[in-house]
């Protein structure tokens, strides 16, 4: 049974309730949660007390401050902006992002407020508790809305500008996420002739320049135009169209096929960027990552000193030469940087052949060098690497200057891998593409890795590599 659909205003009026009834609960939820982190902190005895409970009513007098900068910020952090297309985890982290500045607030303003002493402990608690409180209910509130959409209820209607690849892209995400409620109408071409008839499943209302007049008469609440890239000089007279209308507009640019590594959105100065790649390791990722790249680093060479200094003094003892050898790879943003290994080949290597490729069974090893490139044992002088920020503990392994010269020739985006610092062990390496395999994998299982990043992702590579990353048979 097909849905009736409601006027524009009262869809507005409809959104509104729900944005009114969000912001009850939510107040409710908070408010619940102050009191029950007071209860919890002194009479659940989880942290001894240890100079008396303190009266209520202070906490209860708080609650009226508590409920409009929740109600400030929530607002201001766009918590009540319909989300129809965005993420569950994207809410969960604005929610948290919100209820953390909240509690700084409150913070700052107990501390101005002489007569009321507020206990820490409380406010940890109510800091915990808002942020899972408020996004279990958010949760199971979307849920029901996604339940209803399904169902025929709380539509939104969607009209599309364009066809191709990239509308197709738009019809088949829509059709795959009924819980969202979109309900396309129809689509307009850029050829007068289409019109009437089928593409990309469904039908043809119009051209172009149409947009406002079918927006209009069809009651659209939202219309994404996604039109080719050669056809971007007809976008003003789209707009036009549009302008006297109140529907939603989402531009959707035809640079899909262009996005190599991490694209999106961002914002300069009040003007939008597309971004077709970028590196994921800025801001507080790039801290993140250093600060765990250092402590796991620093904790491994106090683990295996007594290792290196045994493996340092067979070397000597087996072979005339040094113990470490250094050479040439290129890291992060292709700058070059020296490389540490234990010694694995002879000094005079590659006088006759030059720089050359490891091979299995290679005759320039020393008696020892072959255990230790079986094992990666070599690599272990590579944590020094990371101490001095050369490397990460994860990452794509770093390779030599004059190879790459040759690799980004044969293999498309082989420079992306170099958009992260070199690591000790990779994606790559915990699957198997490492030695004498194939590059183009090994830049697939690169790019994968950076293109979905965290520091998760690194701490799994990192116990992989404990069982299937140091030793193993393509190891040279």
């Amino acid at each position: 049974m097909e849905a009736r659909r409601a006027p524009t205003a009262m869809l507005k009026r409809h959104s509104q309730f729900i944005e009114s009834l969000m912001l009850l609960a939510d107040l409710l939820v908070i408010s619940v949660g102050w009191l029950g982190s007071y209860y919890l902190r002194f009479y659940w005895g989880l942290v001894p007390v240890y100079r008396g409970i303190p009266d209520v009513r202070p906490y209860l007098l708080l609650l009226g401050l508590i409920a409009i900068v929740w109600g400030v910020v929530f607002k201001a952090f766009g918590l009540y902006r319909p989300k129809r297309i965005s993420s569950r985890l994207a809410e969960v982290r604005d929610i948290a992002k919100a209820c953390t500045i909240a509690v700084l607030i409150l913070v700052a303003a107990t501390f101005f407020l002489k007569p009321f002493e507020v206990s820490r402990v409380v406010i940890l608690y109510f800091w915990v508790f808002s942020i899972l409180s408020v996004s279990l209910v958010r949760s199971s509130f979307r849920e029901v809305l996604r339940f209803m959409r399904r169902s025929g209820y709380n539509l939104r209607h969607i009209l599309i500008v364009g066809e191709g690849a990239l509308a197709h892209k738009i019809v088949e995400r829509i059709h795959a996420c009924p819980e969202l409620g979109l309900r396309v109408m129809g689509l307009l071409v850029g050829d007068p002739r289409m019109v009437g008839k089928q593409v990309e499943g469904l039908t043809a209302l119009g051209t172009y320049e149409q947009a406002g007049e079918m927006a209009n008469e069809l009651s659209i609440d939202r219309v994404f135009i996604a039109i080719p890239l050669e056809a971007y000089g007809r976008m003003e007279g789209i707009l036009r169209s549009l302008e006297d209308g109140i529907a939603d507009i989402n531009v959707v640019p035809d640079l899909y096929q262009y996005m190599t590594l991490r694209g999106g959105v961002e914002e300069f100065d009040g003007l939008p960027l597309i971004s077709l790649q970028d590196s994921p390791t800025y801001g507080w990722s790039l801290v993140s990552k250093r600060a765990m790249d250092l402590m796991l680093s620093s904790a491994a060479l106090l683990i295996t000193w007594p290792l290196l200094l045994f493996l340092a003094a067979i070397i000597k003892l087996t072979s005339t030469g040094p113990v470490l050898y250094r050479q040439e790879r290129m890291g992060l943003d292709g700058r070059i940087f020296q490389m540490l290994k234990f010694r694995s080949m002879r000094t005079d290597a590659e006088e006759d052949t030059g720089p050359i490729w490891a091979a299995r069974g290679d005759e320039r090893r020393t008696v020892i060098g072959t255990l230790l490139r079986r094992t990666s044992l070599d690599e272990l002088p590579q944590l020094f690497n990371v101490l001095k920020g050369e490397m990460s503990l994860v990452g794509p392994r770093p390779e030599r200057p004059v190879f790459i010269e040759e690799f980004r020739k044969q293999v498309p985006r082989y420079m992306l891998r170099h958009k992260v610092k070199a690591g000790i062990t990779g994606w790559a390496q915990v699957n198997g593409w490492r030695g004498d395999t194939s590059i183009e994998k090994r830049i697939e299982c690169d790019l994968f890795y950076i293109d979905n990043w965290s520091l998760f992702f690194d701490l799994r590579i990192l116990w992989l590599s404990l069982w299937r990353g140091f030793i193993h048979k393509n190891a040279m």
